[in-house]
This record gives C-alpha cells, structure tokens and sequence, in this order.
C-alpha cells in the first residue's frame, strides 16, 4: 500500500524534495528544508525517493529483469496509487487526471528491464540520479500546472414584473358641475326664475342657464316642494320666439326627492330651441303632458 500525502505542498518546499532526491542539498538548502519540513512534506518525499529508486533499479547498467513477483507486486501498488489518486483533494478533475497521468509514467518507467547507460551527475554520483530527476521534475511539474477555472458566472436575479396600475376611468361630471361649466360660457343664457301664485312655488327660488349652441341647460332651485312621482311630476316648458305660444316645447319631468332643499336639474328639450323666450315649470301628472294646461305653474322666468 502506497502512503499520500492529504495536503498539497507549496512550490518552495517541493522543488527541494525534488532537489533532494535528485542531486542532493547544499547545506544552506538543507537548512531551509528543515524549516519547511513537515509530516506531509515527508510523505511527499516517500513518493519521489520511491520513483527515483524504481528509475535507477530499471536503468543499472548490470540490472537484470524484474522477477515477475515484483513486477506484479509493483504492478498492484500502482494500481492501488492511481485508484487513490482519483479521490486526492486536488481542486478539480481535470487537476487528478494530469496527476494519475504523469504517475503512469512512473509505473512504466519502473517495469523497463533495461535503460540506456548512465551518465556521471554532479559530484560523481549515480547518472540515474539524474535521469530520476528529468522524470521527477516532469511528473511533478504536471502536478503544479495551475488549472484553468470558469470564471463564476454572476446570477442576475431578472427584474420584477411590474403590472401598470389601471386608473379608473373618471367619473361623469354632476348636474351642478356641467352648470357651472355652462355659466362661464360667454353665451350661455341665464335667466331667473319666480315664483307663481300657486300654492306649490310658496318659498321656492330658481334660475336656468341655456347654451344656445349646444341646445343644453340646466335648472336650479331651491326651496321647491319635494313630490311624489307616483301622484305628480313637475315638467319643464320652453316658450321659442319662433313658435306658436300655445305649444311651447316640453324640457322633460323631474322630480324633487323628500329632505332635499336644493337641486339641479338638467333641460331635455325635445324640439330645436331657435329663439328661448322663457322658461316655466308646471305641475302635471306623472309622465307629464303633451299641452300643459297651465294651471299649475310654480316657476316662470323670461329672457330680458
């Protein structure tokens, strides 16, 4: 079984294991070895002394073939060395599989039978020293290429959904607002409106504004008897100076609610007012009539 080491080591203390197996330390190397050293750094020593040892024995210029038993042996241990290393806490996978690459290089070199001969390193040791060396530096210098990492993608949340407020549609405007619109016309008309000798005009006060234009006008008073719509209407006549004063042209019915003191009431005339002479309010029976009778007017008022 192969021991690993379960830390990664740093540049400086890796380039003087490697510096150690391989040619030797100077002994100013040694000292800065013995400040870094460590139990993951021996660990780590273990392994290149181990590939080292495996190159020299295959390369020795008198070595004979591997038993088979060892060569298997060895064989068993690498397979056990690579599986480790698929479950090593390098960053990511693509950094075990250069790992598990360059150690395949090991194992081969381990089961050559024979190497080219030796060549004198520094200071008269083995050759294969340094041939260790060129393998080791490059199964460990694959180890440290850095790995190229995606650059986190930012999450931009997307923005909210905002669902435009519907205004609702505006109100249409009251019978006293389109009055007061009609008394700021130029030509609007406006006229006052008394009362009568009949009992139902007793307290009442009105006017009428008329816009000739757009044939539109509106009564207003105050004090007018309330009625029941079920017994009486009340009914708007316009007398036209182009007409007939008998028939004067019917404004519509109205009615005044109970515990109302003030109303406005809107003018419907039925035919084109060419010429508005007056305005009179009569009570008729519900519906009202076609020819007023006249003998219950409770509002009159004629144009000046």
């Amino acid at each position: 079984m192969v021991d690993r080491p379960q830390q990664p080591l740093d540049e400086a203390t890796m380039d003087l294991l490697i510096q150690q197996v391989t040619d030797g330390l100077s002994p100013a190397e040694q000292r800065e070895l013995d400040v870094l050293d460590s139990a993951v750094a021996s660990d780590w020593l273990r392994d290149f002394e181990r590939a080292a040892a495996a190159i020299i024995l295959a390369g020795s210029a008198d070595a004979t073939p591997l038993p088979a038993a060892l060569a298997q042996k060895l064989a068993g241990q690498a397979d056990q060395y690579f599986a480790s290393e698929r479950e090593a806490s390098l960053p990511t996978a693509a950094a075990a599989d250069r790992k598990i690459a360059s150690l395949e290089a090991a194992r081969a070199a381990a089961s050559l039978e024979r190497l080219p001969p030796p060549y004198a390193g520094r200071g008269g040791t083995y050759g294969w020293f340094a041939a260790a060396a060129c393998l080791v530096l490059a199964v460990f210098g694959w180890l440290r290429t850095p790995v190229a990492t995606t650059p986190p993608i930012a999450q931009v949340a997307p923005p909210p959904v905002v669902t435009p407020v519907e205004k609702p549609p505006p109100l249409p405007p009251t019978p006293a607002e389109e009055r007061a619109a009609l008394l700021a016309k130029a030509d609007s008309i406006k006229i006052t409106l008394g009362g009568t000798k009949d009992p139902g005009s007793a307290g009442m006060t009105g006017d009428v504004v008329w816009d000739p234009a757009t044939q539109r006008g509106y009564m207003h008073f105050t004090g007018l008897a309330a009625n029941d719509p079920t017994v009486r209407q009340y009914q708007i006549w316009i007398f036209d100076g182009t007409r007939d004063k008998r028939y004067p042209v019917d404004g519509g019915v109205f009615d005044v609610p109970a515990d109302t003191n003030e109303v406005v009431i809107p003018i419907r005339a039925s035919l084109m007012v060419r010429q508005p002479a007056a305005f009179a309010v009569s009570v008729e029976k519900p519906g009202g009539a076609v020819v007023s009778g006249r003998e219950h007017i409770v509002a009159l008022g004629a144009a000046g």
